[in-house]
């Protein structure tokens, strides 16, 4: 088996990644060796692979979901937001220069074509299976001269296409029969059929609609995934906390201790990596909330400043919001404050900045002793340690270089009564390392909080991954889903009028 396919949507946030994600879990656990596949993805929420490239997160979860290491070709290009025009072009795993919106899509996108479709046949040399997914919706007219990510991956490489339509949102039906007829002869010849999304109710009254929809378009339906809370794999971009809802919703042992941990989140702009708080969002007890009001923070037992792609402007937001104020005040009472990446720098005394903002000397909310100077290369980095008595390991990624200058060490940064500040990315995943981290928390905070003993947040994703798998396996047609894989998309699919436009 070489097989391949495209796992294309009627819409961004449609479920693509979850429906990748599944398909690949469901191929693992046939004994298929598959691999995940995004050519392009726009997200500040990103990882680092063991030889230092940075791809995106959802990525990363969808190679866990393959039970295989991670790697720069399954997400050859990377654009990270800088603004509301411009992002960070990442190729192969490195940064190489930011660009406007107008001049990526005016011709740079297109010339990337021959390198993803490259990394796409270095994959499906060496797996059995790669499962792409692509972004946005495929009828997105005004880009399809340019596009790398759907059908033009798709064209490229000869991959059947899979629709994926979100029905709790409405009219799937119309995006569905919508998606096909704008798209050229040579690309719907690529699009062999449907998966319905999110259906709430009796499958019987839908079938019906499908039964029109083949008839309407030739093309069949590849099942109908029912809605479950908590399926989310890590967010591309978003405010969602991919684990809370499995963890909340589920059933789950109540709180170990007296009394529950509330943390508070800053949701500066152009956040990054938020995804660092799921870990304590799957701790049994802890109320994760993101907040932008300084009253906010007053009832919070901890209070975190999360990564960002604009520390001068998080900065900025902060001090405008008052939130640097009851931030100070709370460093100065000596409650627990953390500050990750970006939040990291901030909290120090300045920051040399001639490379993110271009602001030059900046001063920070000098909460902790560091000096931070942006460095044109951008650190990628797998570092592992120890911390608080326990194992720890996380990822960097980041153009501040930070100087700490006194303090007690912590990771990679340092401590001040009870700020915390590290580069560090995904510590909070270590198990043991985030039960001791809480536990000093909850001691600052006077809180008779107790961290459940036996949390995994490795079990947890791996539950929640065959939760997915699970979806694929009992509702969809797997027969002809392997089919389709395997031998690609089906010969004599009709010609859906009027197609794209000249």
């Amino acid at each position: 088996m070489s097989g391949g396919l495209l796992v294309a949507g009627t819409t961004s946030d449609a479920g693509k990644s979850v429906v990748t994600a599944g398909i690949c879990r469901w191929l693992v656990r046939q004994g298929v060796r598959v691999a995940p596949f995004k050519a392009q993805n726009m997200s500040l929420n990103s990882f680092v692979t063991r030889e230092g490239a940075e791809i995106g997160r959802a990525q990363a979860m969808q190679a866990q979901a393959c039970r295989v290491e991670p790697t720069a070709q399954m997400n050859p290009v990377l654009l990270k937001p800088g603004g509301e025009q411009s992002s960070q072009v990442v190729l192969l795993g490195k940064p190489v220069g930011e660009m406007s919106a107008r001049g990526y899509h005016g011709g740079r996108q297109r010339q990337l074509l021959g390198t993803v479709l490259d990394c796409l046949a270095a994959l499906r040399g060496t797996y059995d299976a790669v499962i792409c997914e692509g972004a946005g919706s495929p009828a997105e007219i005004n880009l399809r001269r340019t596009d790398i990510v759907n059908m033009g991956i798709a064209r490229g490489a000869g991959l059947p296409v899979l629709v994926v339509g979100d029905i709790d949102r409405g009219g799937v039906f119309a995006s569905f029969f919508g998606t096909v007829a704008l798209l050229a002869p040579e690309d719907q010849a690529l699009v062999a059929g449907f998966l319905v999304n999110k259906f709430r109710g009796d499958v019987s009254l839908l079938e019906p609609g499908l039964d029109m929809l083949r008839d309407l378009t030739g093309r069949p339906s590849y099942g109908v995934l029912p809605f479950r809370h908590g399926l989310g794999i890590d967010e591309e971009d978003g405010l969602r906390v991919s684990l809370r809802g499995t963890v909340r919703e589920s059933v789950v042992a109540p709180p170990v201790g007296e009394d529950v941990l509330r943390v508070a989140v800053c949701a500066v702009p152009l956040m990054s990596n938020f995804t660092d708080v799921d870990a304590l969002a799957a701790e049994p007890g802890v109320v994760v909330r993101f907040v932008d009001r300084p009253e906010e923070l007053s009832d919070a037992d901890l209070v975190i400043v999360p990564g960002t792609r604009g520390t001068v402007r998080a900065l900025r937001w902060l001090r405008e919001r008052g939130l640097a104020d009851a931030l100070a005040r709370r460093a100065a009472e000596r409650r627990p404050v953390l500050g990750i990446c970006g939040g990291f720098q901030l909290l120090g005394e300045h920051i040399e900045d001639d490379v993110e903002s271009r602001a030059g000397h900046v001063d920070g909310l000098g909460l902790l002793p560091v000096r931070v100077r942006f460095a044109r290369e951008k650190t990628l980095t797998r570092p592992q340690g120890e911390a608080l008595g326990e194992h720890v390991e996380g990822y960097e990624i980041h153009h501040g270089i930070a100087e700490v200058v006194g303090g007690e060490p912590f990771l990679d940064g340092c401590r001040v009564g009870q700020t915390w500040g590290t580069h560090w990315h995904g510590s909070l995943e270590s198990d043991g390392f985030r039960r001791a981290f809480l536990r000093e928390v909850a001691a600052a905070a006077g809180r008779r909080f107790v961290p459940a003993p036996d949390t995994s947040f490795a079990a947890l994703r791996e539950e929640q991954l065959d939760r997915l798998g699970d979806l694929i396996e009992q509702h969809a047609d797997t027969d002809a889903l392997w089919r389709l894989i395997e031998s690609g998309a089906p010969q004599g699919l009709p010609f859906i009028p009027p197609g794209a436009p000249a």
